[in-house]
């Protein structure tokens, strides 16, 4: 009962930091991209400068708010003409539609955004011809002072790394953890057949017992209980996988703090048959008891599968 009780007080939370409508906007050279990959790779459906009067009629297309678990993401700005009227016209639909939203106002110093544009030679988007830079930037800000003053969060990003960026907005708007943010693959392989060249984090096991010298579990892989049970049962193996355990629980934390979104560690042995089947395995599963979201796989167990046959 209090556990069913938990539950559902985490899913109220959830509810109530998480809305079904993000619509981001903000000065132009702030950082709405970034932030409209963040909400991507969230699982948001994202559009970008779509005209606030098109809002309701996109959440009705895509299912939002109708048990599909579907969120929405997007950007308006200045290019949509009239844009606070609008917006607040249509965010007074939102509401009587029951959608909840929450509108996301990003922005950055005069000199950074002129900067930006400096470096990326690009023209902003509401210059007029014969305009200058700073003009086209202090009309900008001026015409969005009373969208900023209404928003719900509001974002700096003068001085700040994109992955500082991603931080805030997956706390702000992710049903998932900061674990569950970073996906994980696991998978074991063989050194004869090659390094992996996509691994972030490699461990060579072919110091433990190698099962492959018992002609009983020569045909066998590490997914079999009998192999599995022969290098986990291990002491040096016990001894390795606290040490691996240990280092893993520091260096995971400080790859979610960056902001990282994929990760792949690689277990190898001679063949990838045995003994990194089994280490990969006990690796996943441990990610897994410690809320990350993991995939695991065995690059090389096919070609043992192919020999035994």
């Amino acid at each position: 009962m209090a556990e069913d009780l938990g539950k559902e007080m985490r899913q109220a939370a959830i509810r109530d930091r998480v809305p079904d409508i993000v619509v981001i906007t903000g000065m132009s050279g702030s950082g709405r991209t970034q932030a409209m990959h963040v909400f991507e790779d969230m699982g948001y459906y994202c559009i970008d400068n779509l005209p606030p009067r098109l809002i309701l009629q996109l959440a009705m297309v895509v299912g939002i708010n109708e048990g599909i678990g579907r969120h929405l993401a997007v950007t308006c700005d200045l290019r949509a003409q009239g844009l606070f009227d609008e917006l607040r016209d249509s965010l007074e639909e939102l509401s009587a539609h029951q959608y909840t939203y929450k509108l996301l106002f990003l922005d950055a110093s005069d000199e950074v955004i002129m900067r930006r544009y400096d470096e990326n030679r690009r023209r902003h988007p509401i210059a007029m011809e014969g305009e200058g830079l700073a003009h086209a930037v202090g009309r900008e800000r001026q015409q969005l002072r009373v969208i900023k003053d209404i928003s719900d969060l509001v974002i700096d990003t003068s001085h700040m790394r994109t992955s500082e960026l991603r931080a805030i907005i997956t706390r702000s708007f992710s049903e998932l953890t900061d674990q569950q943010m970073l996906d994980v693959r696991v998978f074991s392989f063989g050194f004869k057949h090659g390094l992996p060249t996509e691994a972030d984090l490699m461990v060579d096991v072919r110091f433990l017992p190698n099962p492959f010298y018992d002609p009983v579990m020569r045909t066998l892989t590490g997914n079999d209980p009998k192999v599995r049970d022969f290098v986990l049962g291990q002491d040096i193996t016990q001894r390795f996988l606290r040490s691996w355990f240990e280092m893993l629980d520091v260096v995971m934390p400080g790859y979610v703090a960056e902001g990282k979104a994929q990760l792949s560690i690689a277990v190898g042995c001679t063949g990838g048959q045995h003994r990194s089947v089994a280490i990969a395995n006990a690796t996943g599963e441990y990610l897994k008891g410690k809320q990350y979201h993991v995939t695991l796989s065995h690059r090389d167990l096919a070609l043992a599968n192919q020999r035994a046959s």
